[in-house]
């Protein structure tokens, strides 16, 4: 156990080493280089963008609107979300989020009071692919698959390269794996450790902490504890699980903050809600089953070729004893069951989750609590790994670097939410 609950805590505090550290450039692919970088990146207005950035901001609507929403407890947040609506800030009393005109229509015949929404605008498409100057620190897909090749090349002896799969849109999904001597898609008797990132396109730094948690470690493979742990665990890292939701979001030079992958579904409209696609009570609380709303479960359970690469990936390799799957902007560490109010129903893994949870919640700072405390949310991916592998899945909402600027009521001026080092203290 000690050695599965140092593979947790060494993935979930690795702001806490960041922040210790010292981190100055280099020039080298380093983990102070990576980190040094994306916390100078100064303060961007992205989304929605201020409206001299736009001329009139509602005739360039595209029909989603950036709402808050009266919600009192966590049931309220489950309604939303089944209706929906993409919650990304939960306040006392109310959420904000994103909501497109059938969730709009929604909301109002099912008794929810907006408190305000300003419509987001449209950008053009352009073959840029990238993030807004501000925010070039941040990494597309071209820019982590290039990372992730030096860093296995750099470090030979233990670490390896190879794809898990392809995107609906037919690009890779790449996995690092760092192990002393196992190589590619080698068997392992090692206990396994997943860190996964990027389920939601728009949660960018979900895609930074796994791999700036892959150069901390090749960057300290040398130091003795750091060293010995290299020698017992086999890791693997799969940062962008999403790469195609990934370019559609920055590829115009503006953050689009959107959430899904980019499947061409039956009506037409694009794109499943990767974490509402497992098969863990799949497409029932929490869940929409509107295709065009941005928490759309899919056909059917599995049915995006994300999650079937995950699914493949994680049933193929009965080593794997611990997972995280990373996301943003919460502060928060969750635990079983996310889909149900339920407790898991056995005592002994129950107090695993929460001796865990409270022990990363104490090095980061980040509170820990049963994943449904927030909402109701099914066909969640640490749901389904604990359900059919017995592997320890947490998933962990980092508080940092965000990308929205809020309406305030009464249609005033926007403010910046502010942009911190990415830890999970509040």
């Amino acid at each position: 156990m000690n050695k599965l609950l140092f593979s947790i805590i060494i993935l979930g505090t690795l702001y806490t080493f960041a922040i210790a550290e010292n981190s100055q450039p280099t020039g080298d692919l380093t983990f102070n280089q990576l980190l040094d970088n994306i916390t100078r990146a100064a303060p961007a207005r992205v989304f929605p963008p201020a409206a001299e950035e736009t001329g009139n901001l509602a005739s360039a609507a595209d029909g989603r609107y950036w709402v808050t929403v009266r919600a009192a407890d966590k049931y309220a947040r489950t309604r939303l979300l089944e209706a929906g609506m993409d919650i990304v800030k939960i306040d006392e009393g109310s959420v904000s989020g994103l909501a497109g005109p059938y969730t709009m229509d929604l909301l109002s015949s099912k008794g929810f009071i907006a408190e305000n929404r300003l419509p987001l605008a449209t950008y053009a498409a352009s073959s840029d692919r990238d993030f807004p100057a501000a925010d070039a620190a941040f990494h597309n897909f071209r820019e982590t698959t290039h990372l992730l090749k030096q860093m296995a090349a750099a470090n030979p002896d233990i670490a390896s390269l190879f794809s898990i799969g392809t995107s609906a849109e037919g690009r890779k999904i790449w996995r690092l794996r760092i192990n002393s001597n196992a190589r590619g898609e080698a068997a392992s008797s090692k206990p396994g450790a997943l860190s996964l990132g990027k389920h939601p396109a728009r949660e960018h730094l979900s895609n930074e902490v796994p791999l700036l948690f892959a150069a901390w470690l090749l960057d300290h493979k040398n130091d003795s504890e750091i060293k010995l742990y290299l020698a017992t665990l086999d890791i693997y890292n799969i940062p962008m699980l999403n790469p195609d939701g990934v370019e559609y979001d920055v590829k115009s030079g503006k953050h689009r903050n959107y959430r899904k992958n980019m499947s061409v579904n039956l009506d037409k409209s694009h794109g499943v809600d990767l974490n509402r696609n497992y098969d863990s009570w799949w497409c029932q609380a929490g869940a929409s089953s509107y295709p065009d709303s941005d928490t759309y479960c899919g056909p059917n359970a599995f049915s995006e070729p994300e999650i079937q690469a995950v699914k493949r990936f994680v049933e193929a390799r009965k080593n794997l004893k611990t997972y995280i799957s990373y996301h943003s902007y919460d502060s928060a560490i969750l635990y079983h069951w996310g889909g149900s109010e339920a407790d898991i129903p056995d005592f002994k893994d129950r107090q695993v989750f929460e001796k865990m949870g409270a022990e990363m919640g104490r090095f980061t700072g980040c509170l820990s609590h049963k994943s449904s405390d927030m909402y109701v949310a099914t066909g969640d991916s640490c749901d389904w790994a604990y359900a059919a592998g017995s592997i320890f899945a947490f998933t962990f909402e980092l508080k940092g670097v965000t990308f929205i600027q809020e309406p305030l009521p009464s249609a005033g001026p926007l403010r910046t939410i502010s942009r911190r080092p990415p830890t999970c203290s509040a």
